[in-house]
């Protein structure tokens, strides 16, 4: 047995427990504090236009990446509601949703800031902008479509389904739509990606590891909704029961 753990048996097992279930919280802590500071203070190429506004990529395109991999998510926990019909799906349905949306928030908003010194105006009516758009409005739907029905069964069940339509119909207005047509994003309309002019070797050590620690606390946050949410489920149970 460790010295300390003859002394402090039982907060030492605790802290040990505690950290084998959290260690990818404290992971998650680690790569985003690298990332903020390497995102400010690590040289970047001096491209034309861009200039310091790349750091951007840092925190924008992760964004997006995480609102993807968060609503793909949410759509599976529907498909796994709809064949067990357990609550707890349905729930973490909904909190994984309602954080995509919060990232889908961000990456808006840091978007139309990186295209105002870059494209000349926040909102230039860009065919991915438009589609990023609608599909923030389909989202906005589901939140308010669940916020409508008090029948938690016939809630669950219509919300699931329709989340599995708006993660499909994401996918033209994002991925296909946008590069059919003249864009100014990177990587649409004929416009080079961002991998083959300005993510240089040192970027790319800040912006992989941008990807993943901006997706955890996605996961995260999206986890800490769900217990929220699992406790005021519980709760409205007690209370029914109190009642019957």
């Amino acid at each position: 047995m460790p010295f300390a753990a003859r002394f402090y048996p039982l907060p030492l097992a605790k802290f040990q427990k505690t950290m084998r279930q959290n260690w990818w919280k404290v992971l998650t802590v680690i790569i985003l504090f690298y990332v903020l500071i390497a995102g400010f203070l690590v040289p970047v190429p001096a491209r034309e236009i861009l200039n310091e506004t790349i750091r951007n990529l840092y925190f924008h395109v992760p964004m997006w990446f995480t609102m993807i991999v968060l609503f793909g998510a949410s759509a599976w926990s529907a498909v796994k509601y709809l064949r067990s019909g357990k609550i707890e799906d349905d729930i973490a349905s909904s909190a994984l949703a309602s954080t995509g949306i919060f990232f889908s928030i961000l990456g808006m908003l840091t978007g139309m800031e990186w295209a105002q010194y870059t494209w000349g105006a926040a909102w230039s009516n860009d065919p991915k902008q438009l589609g990023t758009a609608l599909c923030m409005l389909t989202y906005f739907a589901y939140w308010v479509l669940r916020g409508g029905m008090k029948d938690e069964d016939k809630r669950a069940k219509i919300s699931a389904v329709y989340n599995i339509f708006i993660f499909a119909l994401m996918i033209p207005l994002i991925f296909i739509l946008p590069r059919m047509v003249d864009s100014l994003h990177p990587g649409n309309g004929g416009n080079p990606a961002f991998s083959n002019y300005d993510l240089d070797s040192t970027m790319r050590l800040v912006f992989y590891p941008a990807v993943i620690g901006w997706i955890m606390f996605g996961f995260w946050l999206s986890s800490l909704l769900n217990r929220v949410q699992l406790l005021q489920q519980k709760k409205k149970e007690q209370e029914f029961d109190i009642l019957n």
